[in-house]
Parts: C-alpha cells; sequence; structure tokens
C-alpha cells in the first residue's frame, strides 16, 4: 500500500488529435517536445495551448523599417514573437527595450528569448505598465522605434485559470496582473445598474446593456457573487432568452463576448492606459523614429487614429497611416484570431 500510495500521479492521457481541456493539451504545452504536433494543430488554423501567434508581422516590419544598430520598444512582449522578429534586425549592436505587466507570462517568455541568445545585453525586459514609456525613454535616450500590441494573448486566453475564456469555466477575474486592481467579480460586488449599463455601452457597444445589468445586479442585491466564468455566462443567457429562436444562440454568444470584453477593459483600464501612452509617445521617440499600434477593438482604433492625428496637425508627426492595414485574407485563414487586427504607423518629425 505504501509503495502504491509513494508512486507519482500519471499524466493526463493526450486524447486524440483534439484534447478538449487545457491540461490535456500537454504536447501543445512542449513546443520543443512535441514540434509536430504543433504543427498539425496550426495547420487547422489554430493557435497550440500556451502559445501565440503573432499578427502583422511582415505589415509591422515594413512600418518600422528597423535598421542593425538602432534603439527600440516592444511595449507589449507577451509571447515575445515580435521581439523575436525585431531582435533578428538589430543586429549587430542594437538593443531591445520591452515590458509587460503579467507576470506570469513575462518570466517565460524571458527564458524562451535568452535560451535562443537574447539575453540582457541586447534585450533588457522590464515587469511595468506601458502607460509608463516616458520613464523608460528618458533612462535610454529616446526610440528609433516603438511597437504596441494591444490584444490580449492567446496564452491568457486559454488557461481556464486566468478566468478570459468563455469556453472554459474560470474565475471571473480578468486581470492582467492579477495583483494589482481588483477583480471582475469584485467589481460586480459592489457597481450600481446605471454604471454596469453605462460600462457595457461605453466598452463594447453592446446592444442589450440595460437588460444584462439588471440581470446582473438584480443577482448581486440577492446576496449572491458572481465569482466564475460559466456564472456570469449563465445569466447573460437567462436573460436573452426572449430573442427570437433562429438568431439566439448567435446573438447570446456575441453578447457574453462583448460583456466580457467590457469587463476585461474596465478593470485593467485600458482605453486610460492606452490614452497615456499615445501622449507620452512622441516625446519618448526620437527624431525620424517609427512607432506601429496594432489594435484589436474600435476604441481602441479610434483613440490611436485621433492621437496619431492630432500629433501630425501639430506638426510633431511628420507622416501618418492613411488608413489602417489589414491582416492578409492568408492570414486571418491560417489565425483566425487575427481578423480584427487594425494596424495603424507613424513617423515623428
Amino acid at each position: 500500500m505504501d509503495d502504491q500510495q509513494s508512486k507519482p500521479p500519471r499524466r493526463v492521457r493526450y486524447k486524440g488529435t483534439h484534447p478538449k481541456t487545457f491540461k490535456e493539451k500537454y504536447k501543445e504545452l512542449n513546443p520543443d517536445k512535441y514540434a509536430a504536433d504543433i504543427e498539425k494543430v496550426m495547420q487547422k488554423g489554430n493557435t497550440p495551448a500556451g502559445m501565440h501567434r503573432s499578427i502583422c508581422v511582415n505589415e509591422i516590419l515594413e512600418c518600422l523599417q528597423v535598421k542593425p544598430g538602432q534603439t527600440g520598444l516592444d511595449a507589449t512582449l507577451g509571447y515575445g514573437g515580435h521581439s523575436l522578429e525585431l531582435l533578428k534586425r538589430l543586429a549587430p549592436d542594437g538593443k531591445l527595450y520591452a515590458t509587460d505587466v503579467d507576470p506570469f507570462e513575462l518570466p517565460r517568455t524571458r527564458e524562451r528569448l535568452e535560451a535562443l541568445g537574447y539575453g540582457d545585453d541586447v534585450l533588457e525586459i522590464h515587469e511595468m505598465n506601458f502607460s509608463g514609456i516616458d520613464q523608460l525613454a528618458e533612462e535610454v535616450g529616446g526610440f528609433d522605434f516603438v511597437l504596441a500590441d494591444l490584444g490580449v494573448s492567446s496564452m491568457q486566453i486559454d488557461n481556464p485559470d486566468r478566468g478570459f475564456s468563455l469556453k472554459i469555466d474560470g474565475p471571473l477575474d480578468l486581470r492582467l496582473n492579477p495583483s494589482a486592481g481588483k477583480s471582475a467579480t469584485q467589481l460586480l460586488k459592489n457597481i450600481s445598474q446605471e454604471k454596469l449599463e453605462a460600462l457595457l455601452k461605453e466598452n463594447s457597444d453592446e446592444p442589450y446593456a440595460d437588460k444584462i445589468a439588471e440581470a446582473i445586479v438584480s443577482f448581486i442585491k440577492k446576496g449572491n457573487a458572481i465569482e466564475t466564468t460559466a456564472q456570469l455566462k449563465h445569466i447573460i443567457r437567462e436573460i436573452l432568452q426572449f430573442l427570437p429562436a433562429d438568431t439566439k444562440t448567435e446573438i447570446i454568444k456575441k453578447s457574453s463576448q462583448r460583456c466580457f470584453q467590457a469587463l476585461r477593459i474596465h478593470v485593467n483600464d485600458e482605453f486610460g492606459v492606452l490614452e497615456k501612452f499615445l501622449a507620452r509617445l512622441p516625446d519618448a521617440l526620437k527624431s525620424g523614429g517609427r512607432v506601429a499600434i496594432l489594435s484589436f477593438h474600435s476604441g481602441e482604433d479610434r483613440r490611436v487614429k485621433k492621437a496619431f492625428q492630432l500629433f501630425y496637425r501639430e506638426d510633431i508627426f511628420s507622416e501618418v497611416a492613411p488608413d489602417p492595414i489589414r491582416p492578409t485574407v492568408e492570414e486571418i485563414s491560417g489565425n483566425p484570431r487575427a481578423r480584427s487586427a487594425k494596424l495603424r504607423w507613424a513617423v515623428k518629425a
């Protein structure tokens, strides 16, 4: 009996070619060991669990025109896919700085890039919000280029423990850095119906914001707490049962996605952080410095567009993108998560 108790637990069996849960996908979570399995997943147009597929890589490189010896900033390091391509073009003698607020993924990305030969001499990583770009730029002396990818990474979405996904039940947290600020559960605990309705409208243009806000606040006032993603999804689904049968399933899905997005944006103050970053961006760039910003939400893209146009009118920027650059049809086909991406660029005078 003692021998049996001392045996280590067996690993969850990899269930065929399409394991469902995050932990069952251990082959996808070990790309170095299971490269062939990773390739099969990507060929199907999916993103392997625990990975992130960088979007608009070629378009970003064309916008930034990175040259050897330059000093640049990847303001949203994430999985490090964009950084890796930038580092290749900075050699020799160039240096890349990178920032990210995710305390879980940042160490893993640092380790991954170090294993590829990119240590502190060429890549300096800071765990900080990118709204502090002015502080970093002052220390460095300004940047030749800056990249910001405003999307939530696939690693955050796929891991149910982070609570970013509607597909799998998890804690209703939604914070990029779980040690900072209030979780979505804490937010909903004391929010008024009016404020929640306004939040859902402003952050995601949710057409049923009034009904959903009323249902959530009513549930909370009965002494309940919404602690999991499944609980919130259930409340949204139940309050929208009046919808026509032929369109109900799809509308509920989209409303649920919008509500989760709206809460995530609020919990992380994503619009406020972006506005601070944009305001401090010009002073962080050297003369002739280039910036590229990849957004995935109309509210983000609108703020980027307005800031770039303002700086252009004030002769702070000499050039700005006339229109957003979109991913190619081929990229969207191979990576559906790219479909809502918009890329804008600018050059400092």
